[in-house]
């Protein structure tokens, strides 16, 4: 320190802390981790949630139609078990007749669009998967019968006397 004037402190870093792409805390936040706002309010409503489920019968059967909504999505279920004749998928050829059958299914009022939309789905990823394991077992195929051509047989290719 030279006389009469003063060093002066370091000012504190504002805005950006840590060097750009790492944080403080590399790792991040734990997964399933709340804040501490989200925990007291659970814990202030852990005693209660019988009354507050209570009131809200009350308030709906009494009339609110937001009580109502609240309480119906929590009775009802989303998703209803749906049943009718799907012809067995055993490669992609059959997905014309199980498609057929959801369009029929859906055309007789058995199901909802939502729901054969959701059925075509399961169909198309089955079909999917299937032709995975179709071409893996070719592939597989493929490989092990992977004996080399004799001579003869190479003869007139471009690249017959390359070796591997």
């Amino acid at each position: 320190m030279v006389y009469g004037v003063e060093d002066k402190p370091p000012e504190q870093v504002r805005g950006r802390p840590f060097v750009k792409g790492r944080s403080g805390n590399p790792g991040g936040r734990r997964f399933g981790s709340r804040n501490k706002a989200t925990m007291a309010a659970l814990e202030l409503l852990t005693d209660e949630a019988e009354a507050l489920t209570r009131k809200a019968v009350e308030v709906a059967l009494a009339g609110d139609p937001t009580a109502m909504r609240l309480c119906l999505e929590r009775i009802l279920p989303r998703d209803r078990a749906v049943k009718f004749a799907l012809p067995p998928i055993k490669s992609a050829a059959d997905i014309a007749r199980a498609m057929e059958a959801v369009t029929a299914a859906l055309a007789d009022g058995q199901i909802t669009p939502a729901e054969g939309q959701a059925i075509a789905k399961v169909i198309t990823t089955f079909v999917q998967a299937i032709e995975a394991s179709e071409f893996d077992r070719r592939l597989q195929l493929i490989e092990t019968d992977q004996t080399p051509l004799p001579p003869e047989k190479l003869a007139g290719w471009p690249h017959a006397n390359l070796t591997t």
